[in-house]
């Protein structure tokens, strides 16, 4: 998992501004900040990229809705996405936004390489488009005519002149580059079915629009017409955060990076993207994990059916760490997961309450009882053998981004160090008791420093309760609030 150069790049995709943050990318910034505190905390130099995608039609059709300017419109949604950052305990080093000076800079100079290289030209074309995706879509790719990702929009035809990009011209390259880079795309399946899709043909897609038709977007270099297509524009975000093409230190020793994206961004992330780079002459992404949705009792979450989970809201009402343990631990983390009050709330009091905020305070309070917060390495060899282990799994496991498999194993050290309290009896005084406290204290010391990534308000607070030799509750149990 790890790299000699110590250099660590990982970003988020950019969620458009077209809504207020929702908890499906609430699960995407949690899985990329567990990776960077990860590799924080193995002395990795971290530079960790999130932001908002603040052009195209959809932001701009809002922006006419609630009757406002539309950079008036982004500034609003752009704040509110950047109080995530505290809501949800992240660790982000930059926040870009596609309306940024620097970022529109780097767009331009982007379409200029590609321009350059003879992968940009000009035609007149007609096609099916989906405003939620802002994709073109085919006959194949839709269900009764409508978008699957989004069946409550209509299909537009667009017809028009339009600047397009030579992506049939990378076919072979992307496929060479795809052999030689065998974990390219995490899971194995979408990997799969992003290879199968290049090898069925590349067709050139449209990167510009009329700029009396749609004027939200970043200029066209050279042709005050038209704009740049939001998803040219937006990908270009991953090395303009690296001030790219700058002549500083930031893009040379951090790109290639990491990218974690949703499945409906598959194609866009791990093709299209690739495809960019090479035609500017940049090297690809490093890697790209891709994740899936969430739903709400088994349905697809919407404001029509009122089942959107603000995850802001969720934070206010159980907590920080909660929220993310939930997200990381109940969500699969390369296929969709449900979403139910009735779940979090027994995670929350089996695992949380119940689980490590209770062998916390039962060994903080043997430890205060008898005077003993000596912890040392452990003595018992059953249990240096299970910490081990399980260190073990916990870096491979996050090597392939699963998170929830990664604590599924810390909370088996947990229950491990449960049952072994109930073997030694250490609240009994008896002989023996000070070196099980001692091996205990090891344990929840070692199991705080695992749940830095993941919890690292609970793991501080363990920390803490060693130093300060108290605690309080960690996760008081809670009454059903359904």
């Amino acid at each position: 998992m790890f790299d000699k150069n110590k250099k660590f790049y990982i970003t988020t995709t950019l969620p458009y501004v077209n809504a207020d943050p929702h908890i499906g990318f609430a699960l995407e910034i949690i899985q990329a900040d567990v990776i960077a505190r990860y590799y924080r905390n193995n002395g990795f130099d971290v530079f960790f990229n999130t932001g908002t995608d603040e052009h195209g039609l959809k932001i701009y059709r809002k922006a006419q809705e609630e009757k406002i300017d539309p950079q008036k419109y982004c500034d609003i949604y752009a704040q509110k996405n950047k109080r995530l950052k505290e809501a949800l305990n992240l660790s982000y080093d930059n926040f870009v936004r596609t309306t940024d000076e620097r970022h529109m800079s780097s767009a331009k100079e982007f379409w200029n390489r590609c321009y350059k290289n003879g992968d940009i030209y000009k035609k007149n074309y007609k096609i099916k488009y989906c405003v939620g995706c802002e994709l073109e879509k085919t006959e194949s790719e839709l269900i009764n005519g409508k978008c699957p990702i989004h069946p409550n929009k209509e299909i537009e035809i667009i017809e028009e002149e339009n600047y397009f990009f030579k992506y049939s011209k990378y076919q072979k390259p992307l496929l060479e580059f795809y052999k030689k880079n065998k974990n390219f795309v995490i899971p194995e399946s979408r990997f799969n079915e992003i290879k199968e899709f290049t090898k069925r043909g590349l067709e050139d897609f449209s990167i510009s629009r009329l700029k009396e038709k749609m004027p939200w977007g970043a200029p066209v270099p050279n042709d005050e017409k038209h704009v740049m297509y939001v998803w040219f524009d937006a990908l270009v975000n991953y090395i303009s955060c690296l001030e790219w093409p700058e002549k500083g230190k930031k893009f040379k020793d951090f790109w290639p990076g990491f990218q974690v994206a949703g499945k409906d961004n598959l194609r866009q992330q791990s093709s299209m993207w690739q495809a960019m780079l090479l035609s500017a002459g940049l090297p690809n992404s490093k890697q790209i994990f891709i994740h899936g949705f969430i739903t709400a009792n088994g349905q697809k979450m919407s404001k029509s059916l009122g089942n959107v989970i603000n995850p802001t809201e969720l934070v206010e009402k159980y907590g920080t760490d909660a929220v993310r343990y939930y997200l990381l631990r109940e969500i699969p983390s390369t296929e969709d997961g449900d979403f139910t009050y009735e779940k979090f709330e027994q995670r929350y009091n089996s695992d949380l309450a119940g689980g490590i905020g209770n062998l916390v305070s039962r060994v903080v309070a043997m430890a205060v009882k008898l005077d003993c917060f000596a912890a040392s390495a452990p003595r018992n060899d059953k249990l240096k053998k299970e910490i081990k282990k399980t260190e073990k799994q916990v870096e491979a496991l996050l090597s392939e981004f699963k998170f929830h498999e990664a604590l599924k194993v810390i909370w088996a050290l947990i229950s491990w160090c449960d049952k072994y309290i109930n073997e030694a009896k250490p609240w009994e005084g008896k002989e023996g008791s000070e070196k099980a406290i001692s091996d205990l204290l090891f344990s929840i010391e070692t199991i705080g420093e695992l749940l830095q990534p993941f919890l690292p308000e609970t793991s501080e607070k363990i920390k803490k309760a060693l130093e300060e030799k108290k605690i309080g509750a960690l996760f008081p149990r809670i009454s059903s609030h359904i």
